[in-house]
């Protein structure tokens, strides 16, 4: 049955398909084979409703398609996925699309519907992006179409079966659009009544089968060893790894060049950095927070700044930290602290990790900390060097020379390698035996990590005990989220030095690059697409009883400065002045005038461009020899429209013959004669050759 209500039908549950589809796509599980045959699959099918491709499988096919599929379920759980989930959502993939391409039958669509619901929850399970809630929307849109036109068509099919056949009335094209129409406005009611139940009942629990799911986005290099090269080939990504917002926002000025320290690293074997050992000191976190200075560093004189850090999960428990840190509020029993100073878990999370810090920030005109010295086996530890090339000693020893202090010898070669080598994340084109050295005497260039590494192995080479640290730096402070955004491409590597007298004291010996990129226009559609992101992992996934209490206290506090200079209120609430309105508009004002004109004429001129459109595809379905019954009454009104701008009117109790003949004599009158006579024969003649014939007509009189 190729029906209107049916083409309708098949694009519903099509859509509801394609919907769960691209909701576990988004979610980043599906890997790219897959994703290609299935859209591939969805694709198809769409062409084939739309009666541009005709395609069928025949049932002999399926059976051996499916029989294959089961033998190479196994083989795929035990060789190529490794993973139950994984195979899992092969099989249910495979099955959806096979069913896509084959289904006629009341069950075929049911089980449509089923694997669509079954996509859905394996998203909701894999997914913790913004992206999610979108696929949702959009799978609850074609959800009410569904329901809806399977109503009508369930309909439709028992008044043939009673009848013997279907009787068309009214206009079946109308139908198709007044249920989109009914469908748009239950979809916005179902959204606007469940958005308000979200934002008043807290969400509580956690999802049940989280722990099946592996970390779906790694980030190598913040663990206890780091190849080289490694930060530099993260540092070509754009993922967002952690967000950042001091409590008070009159330092959030503080926190926006800061270095965010992950893993410090001390033994090198000539090409990658490693911990001997990941043991260390374990911290009870008590009532949500763990004291982690001692008395005498609390009590020093400097600048200070609270902050929270809302960490992604990219499979590291390493906490990322700037400053000395002195307090740590954080939802977990235990963290670890190293003999390198940095901070971690206990064991690695499924999700996002959000922490509090409040901490010391070093400068120069900090008050000094008397350290504890190293002793002889922690001081060896960071000494200890590879086989070298022989010319790395010399040019230590020629960068430091004529300093005779540790700290200055430190500066002296941190100096020569910013200015007397250039910055590139272009990685070598091929691996060389001894990357150091290629560095420092042939390329002469390279990314942060070779910076640090070489910095740290000269030193050595000077008996001064040096580490490399591995982390972030800076970020892009987002001014829509009043976050800090810190991306996998501010991935940094710098060194640490330890100076008799002062402790360990920072050191970045890696040149400014001399052609950062500039902030192009999907650089800040990109903030915008963050300033979202944040939204629903504070909002939705981490929605609580907390955050539900903190939201009821704003909107209590709103409502009481309603009555007086809610306006200006508003703005200071913000954040949000004149001179930044005024300013945006300067900015935007081409963008914002063009948009404003084509709404304008999107709200004038839309129904004419549409019906337009209507009036064009008809006219081709009706050249291509498909006119039926129905169309001649949509052809004869057409008539009457252009009757109705040359201002003749038709009575409503004139018959359509009637009135061609009561038609005054004039150029047109003929025309109107000889199309109601066509009307008439394809209409209740049943003459499909008189609707060529009308059309033609229909042309002469509208020109």
């Amino acid at each position: 049955m190729n029906t209107p209500i049916q083409r309708f039908f098949d694009l519903s549950v099509l859509g509801l398909i394609a919907s769960g589809y691209l909701a576990v796509v988004g979610s980043g599980y599906l890997d790219p084979p897959t994703a290609l045959l299935v859209g591939a699959g969805l694709l198809l099918r769409g062409l084939m409703v739309a009666g541009i491709v005709r395609f069928e499988i025949s049932n002999r096919t399926v059976t051996i398609l499916t029989s294959l599929y089961i033998a190479f379920y196994p083989l795929d759980y035990w060789l190529l996925s490794k993973d139950f989930v994984r195979s899992t959502v092969h099989l249910v993939f495979f099955i959806a699309t096979v069913k896509v391409l084959t289904s006629k039958t009341n069950r075929d669509y049911t089980y449509l519907k089923v694997i669509a619901l079954l996509e859905l929850l394996a998203a909701c399970i894999l997914s913790a992006n913004l992206s999610f809630f979108a696929f949702l929307a959009i799978f609850l849109l074609f959800g009410v179409a569904t329901l809806c036109s399977s109503e009508v068509r369930r309909s439709t099919e028992i008044v043939a079966e009673q009848q013997g056949g279907l009787v068309v009335r009214g206009r079946p094209r109308m139908l198709n659009w007044r249920l989109a129409t009914l469908s748009g406005y239950l979809f916005a009611g179902i959204l606007a009544l469940t958005a308000g139940l979200f934002f008043l009942l807290p969400r509580t629990a956690q999802a049940a089968f989280r722990h099946l799911v592996p970390h779906h986005y790694h980030l190598p290099g913040f663990s206890n060893e780091v190849i080289l090269g490694q930060i530099g080939e993260i540092k070509m990504q754009d993922t967002p790894v952690m967000h950042v917002r001091a409590e008070v926002p009159e330092m959030a000025d503080r926190i926006q060049r800061l270095k965010w320290r992950g893993t410090a690293l001390a033994q090198f074997d000539g090409k990658k950095w490693f911990n001997p050992s990941s043991n260390g000191e374990f911290l009870a976190v008590k009532q949500g927070q763990v004291n982690l200075a001692s008395l005498e560093q609390r009590r020093r004189r400097g600048k200070r700044v609270s902050y929270e850090v809302h960490l992604k999960d990219f499979a590291s428990d390493t906490l990322f930290i700037a400053g000395t840190p002195e307090f740590l509020r954080i939802a977990s029993p235990i963290i670890i602290r190293s003999w390198f100073d940095t901070y971690r878990l206990a064991s690695n999370t499924s999700g996002s990790v959000i922490y509090y810090v409040h901490t010391f920030l070093e400068n120069e005109n900090s008050e000094p900390l008397t350290p504890e010295p190293l002793t002889a086996f922690v001081r060896e530890q960071y000494v200890r060097l590879p086989a070298l090339d022989p010319r790395v000693p010399k040019l230590a020893l020629e960068m430091a020379a004529g300093e005779r202090t540790p700290e200055a010898r430190a500066r002296a070669i941190e100096k020569h390698l910013r200015t007397g080598y250039g910055y590139t994340l272009t990685l070598p084109s091929s691996e060389v035996p001894d990357p150091l050295a290629y560095f420092l005497f042939e390329r002469k260039k390279g990314h942060c990590e070779y910076f640090a590494s070489s910095m740290a192995v000269m030193l050595r080479t000077l008996d001064i005990p040096a580490r490399v640290v591995t982390g972030f730096q800076s970020g892009i402070f987002n001014p829509i989220s009043g976050w800090q955004l810190i991306r996998a491409s501010d991935a940094h590597s710098w060194v640490e030095a330890y100076i008799p007298g002062r402790g360990w004291i920072t050191y970045d010996p890696t040149p400014p690059d001399l052609n950062p990129q500039a902030m192009s226009l999907l650089s800040r559609f990109n903030l915008y697409v963050d300033a979202a992101e944040v939204f629903w992992q504070e909002w939705v996934l981490n929605y609580d009883l907390d955050r539900q209490i903190q939201l009821a206290a704003r909107m209590e506090e709103s409502s009481r400065n309603v009555g007086s200079n809610w306006s200006t209120n508003l703005l200071s609430r913000m954040n949000f002045g004149w001179e930044e309105v005024k300013g945006i508009a300067q900015r935007y004002w081409i963008a914002a005038g063009m948009l404003t004109v084509f709404l304008f004429l999107g709200f004038t001129q839309g129904r004419a461009l549409l019906d337009l459109w209507r009036m064009r595809r008809h006219g081709r379905k009706v050249r291509r020899g498909e006119a039926n019954r129905s169309d001649a009454t949509l052809l004869y009104e057409r008539m009457l429209r252009a009757l109705h701008r040359r201002g003749i009117e038709k009575p409503g109790w004139l018959t359509p013959l009637e009135f061609s003949r009561v038609l005054p004599a004039s150029e047109f009158s003929p025309i109107v004669i000889d199309l109601t006579q066509a009307y008439q024969d394809l209409r209740y003649g049943g003459n499909h050759a008189a609707a060529p014939r009308i059309l033609e007509l229909l042309e002469q009189l509208e020109k």
